[in-house]
């Protein structure tokens, strides 16, 4: 199993790589892939086409409510992690013709949640072995990947604006992977669609994380995105979604 992360500031583009990520896997005939929207923002879903409500599917944090908060105590017999699981794989867990998804939502309780964190994360780390590529479209602050997702990854990708906020946000996101012990393997930058594409080297440098090209710029991709239509529609030959295309291939995936 590869699971790739997508981090960023708001509106540097993660959602939108993220979901070309997925249009180039499975046009690449890559499967079995599950989408996770862990950013509270939930763009992902809509970009890739899907309605978890019009579904009949709840988010993860819906889920831990009624599971935990509402349902209260324990079950005799089945674990905490046991339960959510089976919560996840009935309510959460959108089965689709391409690829899977879910849907983290928002933070479910106030003070502290850390049984459902651990159960969370037993449930996940045992749900995601099924897939061969897990994509997971992340809040900026890795804290909440970790509680809630995994603690090991293959590649994050880091996309990148034009502001030195941007690269704080890539110096930050390291800095917290170290702190809270995530394994991975490789930590990549990524343009977004106002980065100039000639200050990828200077980034690579003061960064010390490799530049792997940006995501183009294109009035297309902007429109789908306005209009609610899914990126996994865009006709092969939009300039995003090569751009992106271009850097799976350069890293072997496709």
């Amino acid at each position: 199993m590869k699971t790739l992360v997508t981090i960023g500031r708001g509106g540097t583009g993660k959602s939108s790589f993220t979901a070309l990520m997925a249009k180039a896997f499975v046009e690449a005939g890559k499967s079995p892939i599950l989408l996770v929207d862990a950013d509270p923002d939930q763009n992902l879903a809509e970009m890739v086409g899907i309605d978890l409500k019009e579904a009949g599917k709840s988010t993860i944090a819906d889920l831990i409510v009624s599971t935990f908060i509402e349902g209260g105590g324990t079950t005799f017999g089945v674990s905490p992690a046991q339960r959510i699981e089976n919560r996840i794989w009935e309510n959460g867990l959108y089965e689709g013709q391409h690829f899977d998804f879910l849907g983290v939502g928002t933070k479910w309780i106030e003070g502290c949640y850390c049984m459902p964190n651990t159960a969370l994360k037993g449930a996940l780390e045992s749900l995601t072995k099924t897939y061969e590529y897990v994509l997971i479209d992340s809040p900026a602050g890795l804290e909440n990947l970790n509680r809630r997702i995994t603690s090991r990854v293959d590649d994050v990708f880091d996309i990148l604006d034009h502001s030195k906020k941007s690269q704080d946000h890539v110096q930050r996101a390291a800095r917290i992977i170290q702190e809270v012990d995530m394994q991975y393997k490789n930590f990549y930058l990524v343009g977004g669609y106002r980065f100039p594409d000639e200050l990828g080297k200077q980034a690579e440098v003061a960064l010390k994380f490799p530049y792997l090209g940006k995501i183009a710029q294109d009035s297309q991709l902007d429109d789908y995105v306005l209009n609610g239509q899914s990126l996994i529609d865009l006709p092969n030959d939009n300039a995003a979604y090569l751009s992106v295309k271009k850097v799976l291939k350069n890293l072997n995936y496709i």
